[in-house]
């Protein structure tokens, strides 16, 4: 049997077409607009979702293969706004994760209702890119808007919706919308109520792996499946990522070099800590997971690269760099503010420590330092926690480079293991419908079977104990900083 995994993606809908042992018969890719209708605002039309996946689906699966088809699931960007009205018409284009309009919402919720209370109710602070200040947005400057909403849902729930008529969400992407109690997996009523609105406004609530239903007659038929594709709730990108990344079951730990950061840590119990540094979310394996997220990552690189000295010859900048441990350049690597672990929208990427003797290698080794460090802050908060965290895997373009991961299992400390498939949160959504099928008993069975790691990095003591000392000095420059960051923007 074949099972299509679908990664709704901030600029395009990524899918992908496995088999039941994990193989990858096909992928296609489908683009669709972005729009700014006005300065630090993003949105996008949930129909051109729908037509990318119609198209992309017909195009994904062979016409000998489509009765083969048995189970369909999602990763999908998160966060944003989808609302429907009471004839189930999109309202207005959704507010997207990267929209940066709820400031003033944000400070709201997290100044006046409290961080105490929001993580009470939810496990976590608000970030203007959660759902929930979005949603108090359009309350306040769309009143007749917000009068229409019958249905609220994320990005790839409003697929689902489409697909098998299902109202529904899964409980990983619920967990980013800052409306869902984390620890009981249910909505939160104080949350609702703050945001003014109805519990049956929200969608019923699966575990990710869960069955929400089948294809509708007249989807199939678009679609050329047939009727028995069995639909999965899917989990949200971070989530499904790690599922395809086999990141699940307790420790177990992924860090992702892209555009931005992340580092992934899968818990069995829930746990969040005192500051909410670092988000506490549910898993898409029924359990609990620990997530940083930096801003810039391997896009710090690029900049650097790019930009600064103006090279394309990444690895051939790379490969001059051999004395690791010794640099005295440091990097904070905040070009786009930062999340995890400050919070601190005001925060800028900084150099500190040249002098005559500095070279162009120091700095481009104090970039990537500068990355392993700041995954390391949130790192350190999750292992604070008491989660076991003996290993990690790595992936994005960042994780390409030899030499980074060299640098970042040294600085972590632990070994780094690099994985023989990266197709991200499309390869998780495929498990995920192979769970719901059958084909494995859980997710962490599916993974066990279909995730291959192919090398691993070792850290070397010595260099550990130089990159843990660079660390110390490393955590004491944002704080001296931190007042001066919002007097210069």
């Amino acid at each position: 049997m074949y099972y299509i995994g679908v990664d709704l993606g901030t600029s395009a809908v990524k899918l992908l077409l496995m088999e039941a042992d994990g193989t990858i018969r096909n992928v296609v890719s489908k683009e669709y607009p972005l729009y700014f209708p006005h300065p630090g605002w993003s949105e996008q039309k949930p129909e051109d979702w729908w037509n990318a996946v119609v198209e992309g689906i017909q195009e994904l699966v062979p016409e000998e293969t489509r009765e083969k088809v048995a189970g369909l699931s999602f990763g999908g960007q998160m966060h944003g706004l989808v609302m429907l009205d009471e004839n189930d018409e999109v309202i207005r284009p959704a507010i997207l994760w990267n929209d940066g309009r709820t400031g003033k919402e944000t400070n709201y919720l997290n100044e006046v209702i409290g961080k105490d209370k929001l993580s009470e109710y939810t496990a976590n602070i608000a970030f203007a890119g959660f759902t929930a200040p979005k949603i108090l947005w359009v309350k306040e400057n769309e009143p007749e808007n917000f009068a229409r909403i019958s249905k609220i849902m994320l990005p790839k729930d409003y697929l689902a919706y489409r697909l098998t008529g299902t109202f529904c969400t899964d409980v990983s992407d619920a967990s980013g919308m800052l409306i869902f109690d984390v620890k009981n997996k249910c909505w939160s009523e104080e949350m609702l109520k703050i945001c003014g609105i109805r519990k049956d406004q929200v969608a019923k609530i699966y575990e990710s792996y869960e069955c929400v239903g089948t294809l509708k007659p007249e989807v199939a038929a678009l679609l050329k499946l047939p009727e028995s594709v069995r639909v999965a709730a899917g989990a949200g990108d971070n989530a499904a990522a790690a599922v395809g990344t086999g990141t699940v079951g307790d420790g177990q730990c992924n860090i992702s070099l892209g555009t931005s950061g992340t580092i992934f840590v899968s818990s069995e119990k829930f746990c969040v800590d005192s500051n909410n540094a670092i988000h506490a979310f549910a898993h898409a394996n029924g359990k609990y997971h620990l997530m940083g997220c930096m801003l810039s990552a391997a896009s710090c690189n690029k900049w650097w690269m790019d930009e600064i000295i103006g090279t394309k010859d990444y690895a051939g900048e790379q490969e001059k760099i051999t004395k690791l441990g010794e640099n005295h350049v440091f990097f904070l690597p905040y070009l786009m503010g930062e999340r995890s672990p400050h919070n601190n929208p005001d925060a800028r990427g900084t150099f500190i420590g040249m002098s005559m003797d500095t070279t162009r290698d120091d700095m481009t080794q104090a970039v990537l330092e500068g990355v392993a460090f700041a995954i390391r802050d949130s790192f350190e908060i999750a292992r604070s926690l008491g989660i076991p965290i003996t290993r990690t895997k790595i992936c994005g373009g960042g994780a390409k480079s030899p030499l980074w991961r060299k640098i970042v299992a040294n600085v972590l400390g632990i070994p780094v293991d690099i994985m023989k498939s990266e197709e991200g949160p499309g390869l998780g959504g495929a498990m995920l419908a192979a769970v719901v099928c059958g084909e494995y008993t859980s997710v962490e069975d599916a993974a066990s079977h279909i995730v291959k790691v192919v090398d691993t990095v070792e850290p070397d003591p010595d260099l550990v104990k130089k990159y843990d000392e660079k660390y110390q000095k490393f955590a004491k420059i944002y704080p001296a900083l931190k007042d001066i960051y919002s007097e210069i923007i």
